[in-house]
């Protein structure tokens, strides 16, 4: 998307990281949904009322709180959709951490087009952003260890690839995309092979679709710690387990199978995340990224008439 822009002419400054396929085609659908339900079939009625057809304008997207930019390709998707005659320059990069009062980006056109892709474009922009904000957040309590920061599947419908997007600009990593993207075996899973955990890695190795992907388990104690570790899954997530047994795991994990990833989940938050990374996990998990993120404040201000 970046090239397309600059090939337009309709991007200055730093230009977007390329989407691919997926991310876009995902950027369109939700597009198209979010138009059709702010905009039917009788239009902005307001601005018809007030503003002349041709009348020519500009606005500024600027951010009213510090943070970190991600979504301008869903904008430009935006303004696109509404009125190809939009063009949207964007003087930001995504992820590139941003002050307050600072002008993100502008959009010049008709201004009856401005005004119906505002709402629109800023619901993308300020939800992606706050995504990156509050996971730029948690990789900075984290810095001076060895622990990574990942998303999970607890995202909003429709939303996943976008917030997972979101997540990498905010410099955290991504955990399965979806159900086929790798293999995770739960609480569910073991308990309805009554709890065998070397036979559900078993399983997991040998399954003729695995194509390589590495097999994380989940754990709740430490007998079925044990228990995973001695069957030798890639990753073993410890959910819910405190600073003690953290350590105590990570002790473990070094003495006898020191290739093993051990994963943190459960609980995180920014007070909490930088003594679980001094346990020595090497991954801490946290849902709150994409299903608590708050939206970073930014607004599309009006800024000439031409």
């Amino acid at each position: 998307m970046g090239s397309r822009q600059k090939q337009r002419g309709a991007v200055t400054g730093p230009t977007p990281p390329p989407w691919d396929l997926a991310e876009t085609e995902a950027c369109r659908r939700l597009v198209e949904l979010a138009l059709a339900e702010d905009v039917d079939r009788r239009g902005d009625r307001t601005s018809l009322a007030l503003i002349d057809p041709e009348r020519e304008g500009s606005a500024a997207f600027i951010a009213r709180r510090a943070g970190v930019v991600a979504g301008f390709p869903a904008v430009e998707l935006v303004c696109l959709a509404v009125d190809p005659k939009l063009l949207l320059f964007v003087r930001t990069a995504e992820g590139q951490a941003v002050r307050r009062g600072m002008i993100l980006a502008t959009v010049r056109g008709p201004l009856r087009s401005i005004l119906k892709a505002e709402r629109t474009a800023l619901n993308f922009l300020q939800h992606l952003s706050g995504v990156a904000t509050l996971t730029r957040r948690f990789v900075r309590r984290v810095q001076g260890t060895a622990a990574r920061i990942f998303d999970t599947r607890k995202t909003l419908p429709g939303w996943r690839i976008l917030e997972k997007y979101a997540v990498r600009m905010g410099g955290g990593h991504n955990h399965r995309r979806n159900l086929s993207d790798g293999i995770l075996i739960k609480d569910n899973h073991l308990a309805a092979l009554q709890g065998a955990i070397a036979e559900a890695i078993r399983r997991a190795r040998t399954f003729p679709g695995n194509d390589g992907l590495p097999v994380e388990v989940e754990v709740q104690n430490w007998q079925q710690f044990e228990q995973a570790l001695a069957a030798g899954p890639d990753i073993i997530l410890l959910d819910n387990m405190d600073i003690r047994q953290l350590r105590r795991a990570v002790r473990r994990r070094n003495q006898v199978a020191p290739a093993i990833q051990l994963e943190a989940s459960g609980g995180v938050t920014l007070t909490t995340v930088r003594q679980i990374a001094r346990t020595g996990v090497d991954r801490i998990s946290i849902g709150a990224l994409t299903h608590s993120a708050p939206a970073l404040d930014i607004a599309l201000d009006y800024t000439e008439a031409s």
